[in-house]
């Protein structure tokens, strides 16, 4: 058994900035791009600025640096602009995030181009591997499991006709042998010791990283990652952030970052930012950094009762702090009060208090429940409409209950 270090050194972990998002965003006219894709590079910017302020000794980014497989030239140029002045003066260790890797295995990944070049202090992980990395401060055992993509990690040959299943039991039988093989090898390690991965963990809540996601995933079971061979688990993939031994004493913080940026109102409420680390043989602390995301904020109003539903969404937008956000506004009101509802007043009124973009203003009309035919019965009603009732009673939006009146068509037909 290694005796342990006393080495303490300090490390930023961020994860899943996917640069080239551009939901909700508005066309730059001096620079032909997304406002949104702004956004994203200045996040990273803040993430560059506080590892410089603070003397990071190893900046790890846990995968997902674009949207897409194939990056435009421009995101490319402006995200290696930033990675090497962090490469400049602190260790850079890059990790390959599903968003990273092409659909082909013989193709190159996104970030593949740092290791062609040669950049110095920079290490890009797009094979499972471990290495000693030396800081200003000491050095420190890295282990890394990239995404896991079955047509990299098996070969044909051996799993020919192998159904899906079979074929995702044998990658997590892969990847579980390779992290027990680095958990032994960290065991031997008197240095502190961290793992990083891109992929999902049981027990870890999801967030937008579903809408966006590209490839099949592969579940991880937690206890591969929480052995206390490890002093930190610097995890990407899920866009949510969260610790997932925090109830768990004695195990090593295993933790996803989050992404730097919100994506969609999903992540409304969601905080943002990067993990600041302290890293010590077995007595490691962390701490999220908020960065300056994107707020997103929705305004509901229901104005059944107002005179003038108008005004009533006037009130309520006056009295928010809209600046910089991008809003979108949800307006209740019967039948009768929908000519009263003026969208061009109500745009100005954002507009007014600073809204960055206006995602949409959609008007939830309560209409009067008529069952079908003269003297009908609710036995009357058919099924669809019945669904129809359901969702109406749940408030949900017209858009939505239409979405879902779709769905619910198609399955009654099928029966």
């Amino acid at each position: 058994m290694a005796r342990p270090s006393l080495i303490t050194m300090r490390i930023l972990h961020f994860a899943d900035l996917h640069v080239g998002m551009e939901n909700y965003g508005k066309l730059d006219p001096q620079t032909g791009v997304s406002s949104r894709i702004g956004d994203f590079l200045a996040r990273l910017d803040e993430v560059t600025t506080y590892a410089l302020d603070h003397d990071a000794d190893l900046v790890i980014f846990a995968g997902d640096a674009f949207k897409t497989r194939d990056p435009d030239p421009t995101q490319q140029r402006e995200f290696a602009r930033r990675i090497k002045t962090l490469a400049d003066r602190i260790p850079v260790f890059m990790l390959v995030g599903n968003h990273d890797i092409p659909g082909m295995s013989a193709r190159a990944t996104s970030v593949d181009i740092f290791n062609a070049l040669a950049v110095p202090n920079i290490l890009i992980g797009h094979k499972p591997g471990s290495q000693v990395i030396e800081t200003k401060s000491g050095p420190v055992f890295l282990s890394w499991m990239p995404f896991p993509v079955r047509n990299r990690l098996l070969a044909y040959e051996e799993h020919r006709g192998a159904s899906v299943d079979e074929l995702d039991k044998a990658v997590e039988g892969i990847v579980n042998n390779a992290l027990a093989a680095f958990a032994q090898a960290a065991a031997e390690q008197a240095m502190p010791r961290v793992l990083v991965g891109h992929f999902s963990v049981t027990g870890a809540a999801y967030g937008s990283e579903r809408s966006v996601m590209l490839g099949r995933d592969i579940l991880v079971q937690k206890s591969a990652l929480a052995d206390p061979a490890w002093d930190y688990v610097a995890l990407g993939h899920i866009h949510k952030h969260q610790n997932l031994t925090e109830n768990d004493p004695g195990l090593p913080p295993v933790v996803y970052s989050g992404s730097l940026e919100r994506i969609d109102f999903g992540e409304e409420v969601e905080p943002k930012g990067f993990c600041w680390i302290t890293l010590e043989r077995g007595a490691t602390t962390w701490e999220l950094v908020r960065v300056k995301a994107r707020p997103f904020r929705t305004l509901k109003i229901d104005a059944r009762d107002a005179t003038d539903p108008t005004e009533a969404a006037l009130e309520k937008i006056r009295s928010r702090d809209l600046t910089g956000a991008i809003a979108r506004v949800l307006i209740r009101v019967n039948e009768e009060q929908e000519t009263l509802v003026r969208r061009r007043e109500i745009e100005h009124a954002l507009t007014a208090q600073g809204v960055a973009n206006l995602a949409g203003i959609t008007i939830d009309v309560e209409r009067a429940t008529r069952l079908p035919g003269a003297g009908a019965t609710v036995e009357a009603l058919t099924p669809l409409e019945w669904v129809e009732r359901f969702w109406v009673s749940k408030d949900k939006s017209p858009e939505r209950i239409a979405k879902l009146l779709t769905i619910a068509r198609n399955v009654i037909s099928d029966l």
